[in-house]
């Protein structure tokens, strides 16, 4: 399981220590110290509002904690550059954003040096073919349009991704090829951060599963 306390902070992708993050006076996440394994979809179950997006968003300093401390394979991320952290730990969200232009221009906003052939490969990756480079990436249907989101997230050479609901604005079978893409990253040896609610979801995803309640992480 990825809950647990240890000395060994350096194993740990993301060790949480008694981090706290206050929005006003309302506590999103109250003093959790976690360890987060460092392989596989490790996947952030609970309900909606309990905090389980907020301690994602931690994860790259897209939220900063009002107190405690988040290590990154033993490095604290408030000692990091917050661009330079977020290249390492990329993040796709709850809904695609593909950016006005073709689904190469797309790609090439993460990286601008990308060729296409090394664009052709990436793409290959979230499974979907090469011949997909000269679309218009906003026209894209919602499945093809949140696997590119995917890739641009790629393109920025993260060795971690964190993953918000990204399927829940897609059918089924969009939903399904996703999860199957995020399966076939994990098992090549980039760690997935997925948030979710639904619990047959993360019985299908999960290498090891923190269940999140009211801003804590349940036993």
């Amino acid at each position: 399981m990825a809950v647990g306390q240890t000395d060994e902070v350096p194993e740990a992708l993301f060790h949480f220590d008694e981090v706290t993050v206050r929005f006003g006076d309302r506590v999103a996440i109250d003093r959790v110290t976690v360890q987060v394994h460092d392989g596989g979809v490790t996947v952030l179950l609970g309900p909606s509002g309990s905090g389980k997006s907020t301690l994602l968003r931690c994860c790259n300093r897209l939220v900063v904690p009002s107190s405690g401390r988040i290590l990154l394979r033993g490095r604290d991320l408030a000692a990091m550059d917050p661009i330079g952290l977020r290249r390492r730990v990329g993040m796709v969200f709850q809904r695609p954003t593909p950016f006005p232009g073709t689904v190469f221009d797309n790609l090439r906003v993460a990286d601008p040096e990308l060729s296409r052939i090394a664009a052709t490969e990436l793409l290959g990756t979230v499974a979907l073919g090469g011949s997909m480079l000269d679309r218009e990436a906003t026209e894209l249907s919602g499945g093809e349009a949140q696997r590119v989101c995917l890739a641009r997230t790629l393109a920025t050479g993260c060795e971690v991704v964190l993953a918000d609901e990204i399927t829940s604005s897609l059918d089924a079978s969009a939903a399904a090829q996703v999860e199957r893409t995020v399966r076939s990253l994990a098992d090549h040896g980039r760690p997935v951060l997925w948030v979710t609610h639904d619990v047959v979801q993360a019985e299908r995803l999960a290498d090891h599963e923190l269940r999140i309640e009211e801003g804590r992480v349940a036993d």
